[in-house]
């Protein structure tokens, strides 16, 4: 039993996972000790402007310095830090990688979107009975890019990583509160284009069951459930039918932002984002449902992502 500690740094959110692993029966099974996220924001503009802001890695290195007494207090061993999209994408990406591995004495790892695909199926399919025998896309849908990742029991057979997510769609297009119809049309011109990216290189005609992980497919879920507030344990493996999906998505989508707000299971760092992340979602499902000839008809939500699968990378 050895115990670590994962940093999962995205566009939109820091999310911290201590656990215990035990690797004595041949396989990897993790025991959550410390499970946090915050919303720091970090690609706030990147798209637009390149760069991370001043303010974002303000934020975000103020959430590091407490993640980093948390796994001193905690003792974990062995500490892996993975940076995704928004660090990719910014020009000045040095001065956050400097500033992280001062904090927390680790090399922060940028990580390419094929690793990352990899880690989040990973992550995913640790927990997830839906893969015995199924070819199983799992979708990560983060702040700044989405993964397509098409696996088996066996591991990941194709995967892509494109460049849509609730931050990026949200900055470059759905700017009225709400958004307009023609800024949601640009916007689905973006995700269908990606959807098309993403299938030159991961056969999605292929999939026989869907995994949607990461906040915005969560939160989508806790939505189409009506929840009283947001749990992790309702949400996890939950499987919905497209159309509940679907209208779930398309009533986030349509609300105000002050209505969303007013919503129990809606994190404050997500009102402003989340109807783009239903828009994104609602839009590959149903290509994926043309593209599998209706074999798809359902979703399932996974709180087990990415992040789990940083810390069953970490030997």
């Amino acid at each position: 039993m050895s115990r670590v500690a994962a940093i999962d740094c995205g566009t939109n959110s820091i999310r911290l996972l201590i656990a215990d692993i035990d690797r004595s029966n041949g396989s990897a099974k993790l025991t959550d000790v410390v499970r946090e996220m915050r919303v720091v924001r970090l690609g706030q503009g990147v798209d637009a402007t390149g760069e991370l802001a001043p303010e974002a890695l303000e934020r975000t290195f103020a959430a590091t310095a407490d993640y980093a007494r948390m796994i001193r207090e905690h003792g974990a061993g062995r500490v892996r830090f993975v940076a995704t999209s928004a660090s990719r994408d910014a020009r000045n990406r040095q001065v956050f990688v400097d500033g992280i591995r001062g904090l927390i004495g680790v090399e922060p790892e940028v990580i390419s979107g094929g690793e990352e695909a990899e880690l989040s199926f990973a992550g995913a399919a640790s927990v997830l009975p839906v893969l015995d025998g199924q070819q199983v896309l799992v979708v990560d849908l983060g702040g700044g890019s989405t993964e397509f990742v098409l696996g088996t029991s066996d591991g990941v057979t194709a995967a892509k990583s494109v460049d849509i997510g609730c931050v990026r769609l949200t900055e470059r297009h759905l700017r009225d509160d709400p958004p307009t119809p023609e800024q949601i049309a640009a916007a689905e011109a973006d995700v269908d284009a990606a959807i098309s990216l993403a299938g030159l290189d991961v056969p999605l005609e292929r999939a026989t069951a869907v995994v949607g992980v990461a906040g915005s497919i969560t939160t989508i879920t806790a939505h189409a459930l009506r929840l009283p507030e947001y749990s992790p344990e309702a949400i996890h493996g939950t499987e919905l039918p497209l159309e509940m999906v679907r209208g779930a998505a398309k009533d986030l989508l349509e609300m105000s932002r002050t209505e969303r707000a007013q919503l129990p299971y809606m994190h404050p760092g997500r009102v402003d984002v989340i109807g783009a992340g239903g828009l994104v979602w609602a839009r590959i499902l149903e290509r994926l449902n043309e593209l599998s000839a209706g074999r798809i008809v359902t979703a399932t939500a996974s709180e087990h992502d990415i992040l789990d699968g940083i810390a069953l990378s970490i030997s």
